[in-house]
């Protein structure tokens, strides 16, 4: 190879390395390559989830020269037991797409790899890149492509290679297609055929009697009959026959046909993956079929008793119209999982069983009636739902109300708790007669600071004073046992109570004409009645509920309560309200989510 011609098309110096084993590191590449020349940086491309190599990577050099240097004396150098293919690094896809110089070869010998090909081929032009089609196992496919820097160079090897014999077998060249022109340029090609699949005939069946059924038709060139290991047949076979006329004419009489006391099948003899797509756009237009015939007729009901079974659910649901189908789901033991599904036969029935049902109280549980819907459309629902609460919960937290979740009761403070309760006599403060007492409030949280920039309490004394303790005296510096400055204290501050401007530390503000401490408003602890829930929005009503329903399952099931927590907001707002009241009931639910998987409530 000349790497003279391919300078001035490529004055960059960055490589493409390919064709590389999984444990070949940066270390490894920068050893090998930086031999030739300074390297600037080297890249192993990884999955990004399990950082697995994906078996190339990209070097860069200081000098162009000294890539050309790698191409020339490296590419196709074994690194760890593996051919590394070296090409120039081309960012612009088209490049890399339009097929221009790339050629096509098959019918190769199993033993030519990367190494022969390029040395095989070389002699036709400058080689930018080859490849041997490699199956799992590294064998090879039988055929590669080879990418020459010219087309002319690419159709000069294809007249000169196609037809030669390369290991004493016929190999042959064309130009590259991707695989939609082959299909554009094929057209009906593919419904003309040689080749014959036939199936269902048992073990009995030979190569010799398969041979006798086959010629009714025409001129069989070949044929087998697929065997296991002990020699019996798989119950299936090939035979290829001398014109597609005779292949069509025994695909045709030979389908269906009685032999043996079996139903033969005979069809056009597919490769694996042409069978694999068919069968996937097969079972895409059933799923399709099937979704589009059962859409806004079919329900989905959940919060099932445990006693309900299929009879019952179709004799609840009977008088909305007629039902093609009724179903509660069981688990392996035959225990009711608490949901199922009822199928209407027309769209309005399923409409007015909505209606009626959603909300009534079976068996004293309120179920929850809706359309059904497939996986992936109710994971995508449930995902949007969590990102709605994630959003409200930061605006709510960005307002003029900052919410403090009950959970933040357990950060551990930033002081000694004995520290924080003491009374403090401040030197400095006038206007307390015989010095002001200042002790840690009753109830108050020790949660560190989340207020929003700019927003201060502003209580109003009586009188219009509006005076503070200590205004006009210099700040006084409260210091910890041991001289440590005292830093600003992670309060939640109450009516009374409110955190000194910037520039001084130290200081509390109070009324000074109420000495009585009052309780600070802790929320989610007092209790909750359906006219306070009902005052609120249907997003703060689900927040409040939230609030006080988490740490209760948090004392329960700790790892899940949170996933927990969200699942059981889609329960209606009276069965939520009823399990704050019941510790049982609560527990009995949240043990059916996590036994059940979260099932009942998706």
């Amino acid at each position: 190879m000349n790497p003279a011609p391919g300078a001035p098309n490529y004055p960059i110096a960055s490589l493409y390395v390919g064709n590389l084993a999984a444990d070949v590191t940066e270390r490894v590449l920068f050893e090998k390559f930086s031999t030739v020349g300074a390297v600037l940086s080297i890249r192993v491309c990884r999955d990004v989830v399990t950082r697995r190599s994906m078996g190339f990577a990209y070097v860069n050099f200081q000098q162009p020269a000294a890539a050309e240097r790698a191409i020339s004396t490296m590419n196709l150098d074994l690194i760890r037991g593996r051919r590394c293919r070296i090409i120039w690094s081309r960012r612009d896809p088209f490049l890399r797409k339009s097929g221009v110089g790339n050629i096509f070869i098959k019918n190769l010998d199993k033993s030519i790899d990367h190494k022969a090909l390029y040395d095989t081929f070389s002699a036709f032009g400058n080689i930018l890149s080859c490849k041997i089609a490699q199956a799992q196992d590294g064998t090879s496919k039988g055929y590669g492509f080879v990418h020459f820097d010219t087309e002319e160079a690419a159709e000069d090897t294809i007249a000169k290679v196609n037809g030669m014999l390369l290991n004493d077998r016929k190999v042959f060249a064309s130009k590259w297609m991707s695989r939609r022109e082959r299909l554009e340029k094929l057209g009906n090609q593919p419904k003309k055929f040689t080749n014959v699949y036939i199936k269902n005939f048992g073990k009995d069946m030979d190569e010799e009697r398969l041979r006798e059924l086959a010629e009714e038709f025409g001129n069989v060139l070949s044929l087998k009959v697929v065997t296991g290991e002990s020699g019996c047949s798989k119950g299936f076979g090939f035979v290829s026959y001398e014109t597609p006329e005779q292949a069509q004419q025994a695909v045709t009489d030979l389908c269906g046909k009685e032999w043996n006391g079996k139903k033969l099948y005979a069809a056009r003899a597919q490769k694996k993956a042409e069978r694999q797509m068919d069968l996937k756009s097969q079972f895409e237009k059933k799923k399709s079929e099937r979704i589009s015939r059962y859409q806004r007729v079919n329900l989905y009901v959940k919060n099932l008793d445990d006693t309900i079974d299929d009879g019952r659910l179709r004799e609840e649901f009977s008088a909305y119209g007629t039902i093609t189908s009724a179903k509660v789901m069981m688990d392996d033991n035959h225990n009711s999982k608490g949901f199922g599904f009822v199928c209407f036969s027309s769209p309005k029935e399923a409409t007015k069983a909505i209606t009626g049902m959603n909300g009534r109280t079976l068996v004293s549980k309120p179920l929850y009636v809706a359309l059904a819907q497939r996986k992936e459309e109710r994971k995508a629902q449930l995902a949007a739902q969590h990102m709605q609460r994630i959003a409200g919960l930061r605006m709510q937290q960005a307002g003029q109300r900052p919410f403090f979740p009950t959970q933040m009761q357990q950060v551990r403070p930033r002081w000694q708790p004995t520290q924080a309760q003491q009374q403090v006599r401040p030197s400095g403060i006038e206007g307390i007669p015989g010095g002001g007492k200042v002790s840690r409030a009753r109830g108050m949280r020790q949660v560190p600071p989340r207020g929003v920039p700019g927003q201060q309490s502003q209580p109003t004394e009586p009188g219009g004073a509006g005076q503070r303790l200590g205004m006009g005296q210099p700040p006084q510096v409260r210091r910890r046992p041991g001289g440590m400055q005292a830093q600003r204290q992670p309060f939640k501050f109450g009516q009374n109570v409110r955190k000194q401007p910037e520039g001084h530390p130290g200081t509390v503000a109070m009324q000074s004409q109420d000495p009585v401490q009052q309780a600070i408003h802790i929320p989610g602890r007092e209790p909750l009645n359906s006219r306070e829930l009902a005052a609120a929005s249907p997003q703060e009503q689900k927040q409040i509920i939230w609030e006080r329903l988490y740490p209760l399952i948090q004392s329960i099931h700790p790892d899940e309560a949170g996933k927990i927590t969200d699942m059981m907001l889609d329960i209606d707002n009276a069965e939520l309200l009823h399990m704050l009241e019941s510790r049982k009931a609560l527990a009995a639910k949240a043990h059916e989510v996590v036994s059940h998987g979260f099932d009942m409530l998706i």
